[in-house]
């Protein structure tokens, strides 16, 4: 094992015993290049280096709670009650909608560290952050009322270590917020080593701040199938239905759009800024013949209007979620089962969902 100090005055007096392997992706030549660009402190992973002198994250005991079979969506058990019922099947919906709309922030204030899980929604989707807190039995919520933002919020250190810091061990983000989480848990390590003075902290946390992913940073997870997804069978090893639900609760949109000037289709889409293959996975979990796109804005996006598609989609997202994303979902499939194809029909439907969404 390479044991590293980022300072000569620093010493990690201690490695704790291992869940992950923490490990880089870097191309420096000397030590002494490596320990300027690197500033990890774990006490719960350990520094290997391979063959080729560069490092690279890998997750052990990765666990899958569904592990799916075949194509047949609508056989999936997972419903909107399981998220209440299964500790489990919670967790791993959490991780999918903290890589949607979940941040790890590490801020400096009044000349002291804090450290922040938090998830925001508009306030139209407010009930899905209480969801979150009766399952956590922790955090807090602030409302934001000038910009109709609400947050559910975690600084304790505390309740981070015994609660958010075993699911997102368990679970791994899909997302480049792995690499944001790894950076979050590493500032955690070094504000409770209490062998560090304050200000050898600070050094080491500003320089951590100073540390960016590289522009094409794959969540390690994806690691285990090689970054190929190829079709259903490795994508569903990877991403699991809960996942997926938590994600698409976040990040998801159903709605109605113009064909033509007097014909009305059902769409979904998803966005990301990054992590292409996250959208690649959901297009064959989805059954989307569709290829994800580049947008004008440089963001990766999956659309589909294809009925087939459309269809595999209501049947796999049946009865699933847990916020509002429910009700658009709902509104959504009772439109295309009775009204396909009838314009004046859906555009009425359509405009009720466009309003329902001003309420705040």
């Amino acid at each position: 094992n390479l044991k590293l100090s980022y300072y000569s005055n620093i010493i990690i007096n201690k490695l704790y015993s291992m869940r992950g392997i923490l490990i880089i992706i870097s191309n420096f030549s000397s030590l002494q290049k490596l320990k300027e660009k690197l500033l990890l402190i774990w006490r719960k992973f350990a520094w290997i280096k391979n063959k080729n002198s560069n490092f690279i994250y890998q997750r052990l005991n990765v666990e899958h709670l569904i592990r799916q079979k075949g194509n047949n969506i609508s056989t999936y058990n997972i419903n909107k009650h399981s998220f209440s019922e299964n500790k489990d099947i919670f967790n791993q919906w959490l991780v999918g909608f903290t890589d949607g709309d979940g941040t790890f922030s590490i801020v400096r204030q009044n000349n002291k560290w804090s450290l922040t899980f938090k998830i925001s929604q508009n306030t139209y989707n407010l009930r899905v952050l209480h969801f979150i807190k009766k399952q956590i039995k922790a955090g807090s919520i602030y409302i934001d009322k000038k910009n109709n933002h609400a947050h559910f919020r975690i600084r304790d250190r505390k309740i981070l270590e015994s609660v958010i810091f075993p699911i997102f061990d368990k679970y791994s983000l899909l997302t480049t917020k792995q690499f944001n989480y790894i950076k979050f848990k590493e500032a955690y390590a070094i504000l409770s080593n209490s062998y560090l003075t304050k200000l050898e902290k600070d050094i080491l946390i500003f320089k951590l701040l100073d540390t960016n992913s590289p522009v094409d940073f794959i969540s390690p997870i994806w690691s285990l199938i090689e970054n190929n997804v190829s079709n259903f069978e490795s994508a569903s090893k990877i991403m699991t239905k809960a996942w997926l639900v938590g994600f698409t609760e976040a990040e998801g949109s159903f709605y109605l759009v113009n064909k033509s000037t007097n014909r009305l289709v059902h769409g979904f889409e998803i966005t990301q800024k990054l992590d292409k293959i996250v959208l690649i996975a959901i297009k064959h979990i989805l059954g989307i013949s569709t290829k994800v796109k580049v947008t004008k804005l440089g963001t990766f996006s999956i659309v589909t209007t294809n009925s087939r598609a459309i269809e595999n989609i209501i049947k796999y997202f049946k009865n699933s979620m847990k916020g509002m994303k429910a009700l658009e979902y709902r509104i959504w499939t009772r439109a295309y089962v009775k009204y396909k194809g009838e314009y004046l029909a859906l555009k009425k439907i359509r405009q009720q969902m466009r309003k329902m969404k001003t309420i705040k």
